[in-house]
């Protein structure tokens, strides 16, 4: 005969060794699918690194409808998305960010790490800023770090912060960078640190011809006249 004390007070499960009791529901946005899909693989083995991840976004449309429906801990943002960026993303998630009980809170993870990038999603809400060199392990650090509410920052990264946040005056409004997307932006940056049409590519995930076009406006925009006048632009903004 069983024990009736059995089914009274039945044996807790034991948690996962790699995870112990951590658990962090995650919303991955970013509008490449293989990235995603290699971050979900990296960091999505939740037995092992305790971190669910409960939707995924392409665009800025996508992630507040998502975001809004499954109200992750913490929401892994590509900086430059389709539809605003991921500083819009923050702009129309900012009730849910200062929601007392349940806190939605943003780390930044892109592969730009130029500081106008970092200092613009930081100004918008998001509690820290990793670049995708990022390991995994550290990069399931970084996710439970911010959900406890601490900010978390690649460390070339953090000084741009301090400095942006130490200085009571704004920045100077740079009228000719405005009339540059963020796409338009990171090719810039990247043709200015010398990188080739393929190589730049290759790194954004898009085609040469795509880049071609991007740099053709980014000439046009700037009324530059070649790639040589390009780099000595940027590096004259420190942008390089």
């Amino acid at each position: 005969m069983s024990d009736p004390t059995e089914a009274n007070n039945p044996v807790e499960p034991t948690p996962a060794d790699g995870a112990g009791e951590r658990h962090v529901r995650v919303v991955l946005v970013d509008d490449h699918r293989m990235f995603r899909t290699g971050v979900q693989a990296e960091i999505g083995r939740t037995e092992e690194t305790g971190v669910e991840v409960v939707g995924e976004a392409a665009d800025v449309d996508q992630a507040v409808t998502v975001i809004t429906a499954t109200r992750p801990e913490v929401v892994l943002l590509d900086v430059h998305l389709p539809g605003g960026g991921g500083v819009e993303v923050l702009r129309r998630c900012a009730p849910l960010m200062a929601d007392a009980d349940q806190p939605v809170r943003f780390l930044a993870l892109s592969v730009s790490d130029a500081a106008e990038d970092v200092i613009g999603v930081i100004r918008g809400g998001a509690r820290g800023y990793v670049t995708k060199t990022i390991t995994g392990t550290d990069l399931v650090d970084s996710v439970f770090r911010v959900q406890e509410g601490d900010a978390v920052f690649s460390p070339r990264l953090a000084g741009f912060v301090l400095d942006a946040f130490a200085s009571t005056d704004a920045p100077p409004v740079d009228e000719d960078m405005d009339r540059l997307t963020q796409r338009e932006r990171e090719v810039l940056r990247l043709i200015a640190r010398g990188y080739a049409y393929k190589e730049i590519a290759k790194q954004l995930f898009i085609s040469v011809k795509t880049v071609e076009s991007h740099v053709s406006a980014v000439l046009r925009k700037l009324q530059l006249s070649n790639r040589h006048e390009l780099t000595r632009w940027a590096t004259a903004r420190r942008l390089v």
